[in-house]
């Protein structure tokens, strides 16, 4: 990336911390000499790494190797009230009407399902078809967007609908074309569930890297201060040893 002007830089690129092992390597440099990266924990494992860089060019890049499975996400009970209001980019006060008519016959397990046919059966996948402004609601309208807009509207209508859902970004091994992914996690039954309405990756082989109430609390860079331009990013993610999993949509999986 290119630094215009002096700023601070967020990243949000490191896997969430886990119970699983863990090894990585984090490194941020301008002009190939090393810049200070400052740790910051967040909610749910989420770890922001904050840097603040001169003018000039500046890379980053992140290792990491992954031994074993999470537990499954932790339910804490005031979770389950903020991820029920609406947010930047999950409208879900604008939304009801909708979800009530096209989805609020169903509950549970049953719910799941039909919201991700739902939103798979009323977008479709188009990369650049959205901006960084554009909400569940004009997604709806568009008709069309890219993962984190599908993880969006499927949010909104879930809260929409009384139930509390967030928004969790992923690797995912097996997604093509490679990139960061975003997917939406819904608490039914006493456990926080998968759902992925692009069915672009196996829900069983992702790796939680931030979770949040829609992407401004999930954005893998924020800016502040003075103009970025991001030039090029390479993103790879894949299960060492072994084939991917075999999905199956029509059962439940939690991000572990």
């Amino acid at each position: 990336m290119q630094v215009d002007d002096p700023a601070r830089l967020v990243f949000m690129v490191a896997v969430a911390r886990g119970r699983y092992a863990l090894t990585e390597y984090l490194d941020v440099v301008r002009d190939e000499r090393p810049l200070e990266v400052v740790e910051l924990t967040g909610p749910h494992g989420t770890r922001l790494h904050v840097v603040d860089a001169k003018p000039g060019p500046v890379r980053l890049e992140y290792r990491a190797s992954i031994d074993g499975l999470d537990a499954p996400p932790a339910v804490d009970p005031v979770d389950l009230v903020t991820y029920l209001r609406p947010s930047r980019y999950c409208e879900s006060d604008a939304m009801i009407g909708l979800a009530a008519s096209e989805l609020g016959h169903l509950s549970g397990l049953g719910l799941l399902a039909a919201v991700g046919h739902w939103v798979a059966d009323h977008l479709a996948y188009v990369p650049g078809s959205t901006g960084p402004t554009d909400g569940a609601a004009r997604t709806v309208l568009a008709g069309q967007g890219v993962c984190r807009d599908y993880a969006h509207v499927t949010v909104a209508l879930l809260r929409g609908l009384d139930v509390p859902a967030r928004l969790a970004a992923v690797y995912a091994p097996g997604l093509m074309p490679m990139d960061f992914h975003a997917v939406a996690e819904a608490y039914v039954d006493g456990a926080w569930q998968v759902v992925d309405a692009t069915h672009l990756a196996p829900r069983a082989s992702l790796l939680r890297i931030s979770t949040g109430r829609d992407a401004a609390d999930t954005a893998f860079l924020s800016t502040y201060g003075g103009g970025v331009t991001l030039l090029s990013q390479e993103i790879g993610a894949t299960v060492d040893g072994a084939d991917l999993p075999v999905e199956d949509w029509s059962e439940l999986v939690a991000l572990r």
